[in-house]
């Protein structure tokens, strides 16, 4: 998979507008100058905890999730999105080629092997189900398991 050259990521990062993104999202973002203030759409928030600052294209919760970033940041959080996907999902707002031939940009989500509304213990069955069928199906893991007489 190619590479994705540092000053294309820079040119996203610069001049695909933020503001534009969440706004887009939803949430609604009030004040004058350069610090925008908006309700956080990744936790339960009563007061604006939201901070975009205009002038950096940065965006930064102040309030439970004490997350933050770029606008790669924003289309990996809200699309739940890997980086990769992220900047395809980007580039093609500006109007850009995609990085290599056959990357679908457009993909799906994979679906979740979990269910997050389930108690914890079924949560925590779920993850362990999980990764002992990852583990069958990886042949490296098993041989070094066995190397070190797991």
């Amino acid at each position: 998979m190619a590479r994705i050259p540092e000053d294309e990521l820079e040119q996203l990062k610069r001049e695909v507008d933020l503001v534009e993104l969440v706004r887009a999202h939803g949430v609604e973002l009030k004040g004058t100058g350069d610090s925008l203030l908006g309700l956080c759409p990744f936790h339960e928030d009563k007061n604006p905890s939201l901070v975009v600052t205009q002038s950096k294209n940065l965006w930064a919760c102040k309030g439970a999730c004490a997350a933050g970033g770029s606008v790669v940041d924003w289309v990996m959080r809200t699309e739940g999105v890997g980086f990769r996907h992220a900047v395809e999902i980007l580039r093609d707002k500006l109007g850009m080629s995609p990085v290599e031939e056959g990357f679908d940009s457009g993909s799906a989500r994979l679906p979740s092997p979990l269910t997050f509304d389930a108690p914890d213990r079924v949560v925590l069955a779920q993850v362990v189900d999980y990764y002992h069928a990852v583990l069958e199906q990886t042949p490296d893991a098993q041989e070094y398991l066995k190397r070190r007489g797991i």
